[in-house]
């Protein structure tokens, strides 16, 4: 069998981090069989579906790298074979037409639920054997409703979940299409999938009740069934779905505020599924090692301090020059002067081990391209009758050394031993003078990246 799997979002809003988890799931399962990964948007709801929906969702699956390959389809350029389909069925009767308006539906329902029964459609207009169906009502345009199975269950094998068994009389008699002729989303999905030929149906639980719905109906017109896995969502750290109070949760949210995709795409694949003790792996690995058997039958719970620090690992990993393409934009937005500067692509090299996200690195990378202003408590602070001597000393050995941060090192091991200080004597005014503040990386490496000219003229202004 070649696997074909889909991801089918609706493009009612942003591409959300439980729909980016169950694209990873689909992508990847196709990948590790050497499969088809088709893009499906279900814009089937007007009132809801957006262009901008629909562009947010293609930029968050193009961050993540989540190539699709066939599609994207979008359902409301196919309504021409759903249409097709649904005269089938009714030409086959295992469809037909429904008069009763809404009013008498909720009616029907209300005097079930008042009964102590399961509220649904009663049958009025299913044809049966020896039924007399009643008079059509004048002007009124039908629904057309799958003529549900009245007996036996519907069962399946979920590969999440286990074996579910529903019963067909939980389930009435499903509207798949509208008065206008429009068809609905259950029946759309269904006909998506049987044209399609997917073989994994992988998405959240709750579509869990949709599914025996779906299977009757491709039954009905004699298609082969796929497998479906339905996860469980992703809650927050206090145990209640993921939402807006739990931070951001639309994918593109989070490069811009300086994530990684590889870092989420680790994380997102940790969420609901395990290999081993393994916690950081490439999305190659992934592929190689994914498959159905190890996901959860639990909900997952994000964690924003994890994905934090897998960001902070991917960012140590990731090339310098790659770096310089995220945080210089932001930098310059910032104010930054790259005029007579160290190099970024260096700078980037030593501030990046101290970062969780590309936004911190383009603050913590700032204090080499802006003039620094040290304030006056500070300056009286450091730069008092034992720091001036030796600061003048080294400022003066400046001139002839050998700019490189070895030498650097040792002519300041030097100078404190000439002047009888130990080093945050000597390194603290040092940063102060240099960046107008006390917390740098290696006093070294700082003064290495600067430059003879610019630390002489820096120190100058002071001492």
């Amino acid at each position: 069998m070649i696997v074909r799997t889909r991801f089918a979002p609706s493009p009612t809003g942003y591409l959300h981090l439980g729909g980016a988890r169950t694209a990873l799931f689909s992508w990847a399962y196709a990948r590790h069989f050497g499969g088809t990964f088709i893009l499906r948007i279900e814009d089937t709801d007007l009132e809801r579906s957006t262009p901008e929906a629909v562009e947010a969702i293609l930029q968050g699956m193009d961050w993540l790298g989540l190539s699709h390959d066939e599609g994207p389809f979008y359902q409301m350029q196919r309504m021409d074979r759903y249409r097709e389909v649904v005269a089938q069925m009714l030409a086959a009767g295992t469809a037909y037409y429904c008069y009763s308006s809404q009013e008498e539906v909720e009616a029907m329902r209300e005097r079930l639920r008042t009964a102590g029964e399961k509220p649904r459609y009663d049958g009025t207009w299913r044809p049966e054997a020896g039924k007399i169906l009643p008079a059509i009502p004048g002007g009124r345009k039908p629904v057309v409703r799958f003529k549900n199975p009245q007996d036996g269950d519907v069962s399946w094998d979920d590969v999440v979940k286990g074996t579910i068994t529903i019963s067909n009389r939980e389930m009435d008699d499903l509207v798949i299409a509208r008065p206008d002729g429009t068809p609905t989303y259950n029946f759309c999905v269904v006909i998506d999938d049987w044209d399609m030929q997917i073989t994994h149906v992988i998405r959240g639980d709750d579509h869990v009740n949709n599914t025996p719905r779906q299977i009757n109906i491709l039954k009905a017109l004699g298609a082969t069934l796929p497998l479906y896995g339905h996860v469980p969502m992703i809650l927050g750290a206090d145990g209640e779905k993921l939402s807006k109070r739990h931070g951001a949760v639309s994918v593109m949210d989070y490069p811009a505020q300086g994530y990684l995709p590889e870092a989420m795409l680790n994380y997102l694949a940790r969420l609901g599924w395990s290999h081993g003790d393994d916690e950081v792996f490439s999305i190659e690995q992934f592929c190689a090692w994914f498959d159905l058997d190890h996901l959860s039958k639990s909900p997952a719970q994000f964690n924003p301090e994890k994905l934090a620090w897998l960001n902070n690992h991917y960012i140590k990993l990731a090339d310098n020059a790659r770096l310089e393409g995220l945080v210089k934009p932001l930098m310059e937005k910032d104010g930054a002067d790259f005029v007579n500067a160290p190099d970024l692509q260096a700078v980037i090299g030593l501030m990046k081990e101290r970062v969780n996200t590309t936004n911190e690195l383009a603050d913590a990378a700032m204090l080499f391209y802006r003039t620094p202003e040290p304030t006056a408590d500070l300056l009286v602070q450091h730069l008092n009758e034992l720091s001036r001597p030796a600061l003048q000393d080294f400022a003066m050995r400046c001139q002839a050394v050998d700019w490189k941060k070895e030498a650097l090192s040792a002519m300041l091991k030097e100078v404190l031993a000439a002047h009888k200080l130990k080093m945050p004597q000597m390194a603290m005014p040092l940063r102060l003078l240099l960046t107008g503040q006390l917390h740098t990386p290696s006093i070294d490496a700082v003064i290495a990246l600067f430059g003879r000219e610019t630390v002489l003229a820096r120190m100058a202004k002071y001492i």
